[in-house]
């Protein structure tokens, strides 16, 4: 992956509705030059799928807290189990106080705490400890 494709990633994490010629322009290349290495970025899985950015209050969902899991035995398995919570918006097997961290958006906390009774539910879980995030300096994506 070279310069110009760092730049169009970005460009794209920015706005992902931006013209093939537009994107091209900011980079210097052609409109078609620039559909042939978005196009690459793709088949190359660097470019996974495009997605919107979205408000999570507007949506509802005003309450992300992380979730820190233990589990009685490994836990790389439960990931179907987890994903099958529609709160969960990420999971990650971690080395550290926990085998999984989970990342969680609700409507309010008592929501979360229906959320919790579920984690409990997957097999293997044996605790959780919950940070709720109060304001949201910034969220990146890696440009």
């Amino acid at each position: 992956m070279d310069e110009i494709d760092r730049m169009l990633v970005g460009l794209l994490q920015e706005d992902a509705t931006q013209s093939y010629a537009a994107l091209g322009a900011a980079v210097g290349l052609s409109g078609g030059a620039a559909h042939e290495r978005v196009r690459k970025l793709r088949e190359r899985g660097v470019i996974r799928r495009t997605t919107i950015e979205v408000d999570h209050a507007a949506l509802g969902r005003a309450v992300t807290a992380y979730v820190l899991v233990q589990g009685g035995s490994w836990m790389g398995d439960a990931g179907a189990a987890l994903a099958a919570i529609p709160e969960v918006e990420e999971a990650h097997v971690i080395a550290g106080p926990a085998s999984v961290l989970l990342k969680v958006r609700t409507a309010g906390t008592g929501e979360l705490q229906d959320v919790l009774r579920r984690i409990f539910e997957v097999a293997g879980v044996t605790g959780t400890q919950t940070v709720v995030v109060l304001e949201t300096f910034f969220e990146r994506s890696l440009k």
